[in-house]
């Protein structure tokens, strides 16, 4: 009763299945681990921050450049702000609240030639602070603290260069003067006439009614929304493997009744053959009544 198993049909059915499922649990175990991996790195960063915040803050140039390891670690730089090119970051969120970022660039001592002026130094971008409100509003624009003039050394978290996608991060064009919708390099260069390091760091203090931004994970690890997409496709892949199981025992069962039932003598009733529309309709009355020489 079984023999159709052996029928080229359900050969390629069975090596099929035989290749599909352990292929899908292989790929649901992989994108567990990648999950796993992911809470271990989350709760290694919760570790490393609790000790970042106790330990003393390194020279920049000992953390760059920055790394999945060096992201989100205490950083030190001297120079002096560059007052004219004071920039706003819209549409970020900082404890429930809509408001935005305030972006000033430092110019770092030392880079170019030893300068000690800021002439020719490379510049720092830093993240004074956050403020709620709305940056198009002057009134919230107001209340925006003036960067200190003269030397100055800033402390904060590391932080590596935004991109597009990244959690608040606006790649549209047509922003007003004085505004910065992506924290990188390459967003800045064309805003300002030095060079820029291809990292920046939120301040550790914040002036006036501005408040400090926390650092943010490195791309690629803690519990982002990555790493539960690394959750659904696992519970996808098992599916999917239970998914093939199911329909081989769906076939083999409709197979193994057809055999049963030839085996018994009991045939499949044949499809009726169609019919010309009306050839089943009774005759009308006329057609009845009516006599044969009346047809002639």
């Amino acid at each position: 009763m079984y023999r159709f198993l052996l029928t080229p049909r359900w050969w390629v059915i069975n090596v099929f299945t035989l290749l599909a499922i352990p292929v899908c649990l292989f790929m649901g175990s992989w994108q567990l681990s990648r999950f796993e991996t992911r809470v271990d790195t989350h709760n290694q960063q919760q570790d490393d921050a609790s000790r970042e915040r106790k330990a003393a803050a390194r020279p920049l140039s000992d953390l760059l450049p920055v790394t999945a390891k060096t992201s989100g670690e205490r950083a030190t730089a001297t120079g002096r702000y560059d007052t004219t090119h004071q920039l706003l970051v819209p549409d970020r969120r900082l404890d429930g609240r809509d408001g935005f970022y305030v972006l000033t660039l430092l110019r770092v001592n030392g880079d170019v030639g030893g300068a000690k002026d800021g002439a020719g130094a490379k510049a720092l971008p830093v993240v004074r602070g956050w403020l709620p409100g709305d940056a198009d509003d002057p009134a919230s624009a107001a209340k925006v603290p003036a960067p200190p003039s003269g030397e100055v050394t800033v402390t904060g978290a590391l932080q590596a260069s935004e991109h597009q996608g990244g959690d608040g991060v606006s790649a549209a064009g047509g922003l007003p003067r004085g505004q910065l919708g992506m924290i990188s390099a390459a967003s800045l260069v064309n805003l300002v006439p030095y060079q820029v390091y291809d990292a920046w760091v939120t301040s550790s203090q914040a002036p006036g009614a501005l408040k400090p931004v926390p650092p943010t994970a490195a791309e690629g690890t803690g519990l982002d929304i990555k790493a539960f997409q690394n959750l659904g496709y696992t519970g996808e892949w098992f599916v999917f493997a239970g998914f093939v199981i199911f329909m081989w025992f769906r076939l083999f069962r409709r197979e193994a009744e057809t055999a049963r039932d030839l085996a018994l003598g009991i045939t499949p009733p044949e499809p009726a053959a169609p019919t010309a529309p009306g050839a089943d309709r009774p005759p009308d009355d006329a057609e009845r009544t009516r006599s044969p020489s009346a047809t002639a």
